[in-house]
């Protein structure tokens, strides 16, 4: 069984030692390093290039501001953020930095692993309780200007589907939306491409 590691950003001590706890119980999870501000995060992910990062929005130095430069410095680190902040704002922000989630806290620790397995595994995942606003915000698309599969596209991507499943469940296999980096806004990837005219709110940063 191939470990999965884990490192954890949140400025609350006795929340990160709590999480830090409950994860390192599950057999196949090791947690490589605790941070408490952006700063301590950026140099996580440089040092110990964890499979998962979990970051909170609000602490020092701003922790959707360090997502571009966490992703810079471990491509292959899945940033999950585990926050307090229900806000459309914070979540749309997040996944335009390159957040591969968004969990939001009060989730029990079986909930957890199962959002850290699923942005190991390639898909994205959203608590249930953001989706709806996920989609209401529609990444500051304007849904009137959007055609009905660019709309189907992303509330996929709300409920967590892997970009083969989102290309399965749309029968997009040999076409020109089919791809093995459908992206959302802050990633590359030809889905953006397509979308980017279509993006009606200001950019971030």
């Amino acid at each position: 069984m191939t470990a999965i590691t884990i490192a954890i950003a949140d400025d609350h001590p006795l929340f990160r030692e709590g999480v830090s706890r409950s994860l390192s119980e599950i057999d196949d999870f090791v947690v490589v390093g605790e941070g408490a501000s952006a700063d301590d995060a950026t140099t996580l992910a440089a040092s110990h290039r964890p499979d998962v990062l979990l970051l909170d929005v609000f602490m020092p130095g701003g922790g959707i501001d360090a997502i571009s430069e966490i992703v810079a410095r471990s491509p292959q680190t899945k940033v999950l953020m585990l926050t307090a902040s229900e806000e459309a704002e914070s979540l749309v922000a997040a996944l335009r930095r390159g957040a591969a989630g968004y969990v939001v806290k009060g989730v029990g620790s079986r909930g957890l692993a199962e959002a850290i397995r699923t942005v190991v595994g390639g898909s994205w995942f959203v608590s249930p309780s953001m989706r709806a606003r996920m989609v209401e915000k529609s990444l500051f698309v304007e849904r009137t200007s959007m055609t009905r599969r660019e709309t189907e596209v992303i509330e996929l991507v709300a409920e967590g589907l892997s970009n083969k499943h989102i290309a399965r469940r749309l029968d997009l296999q040999g076409k020109r939306w089919a791809s093995p980096t459908l992206t959302l806004p802050g990633l590359d990837g030809p889905l953006y491409s397509a979308l980017k005219g279509k993006l009606s709110g200001p950019p971030i940063g």
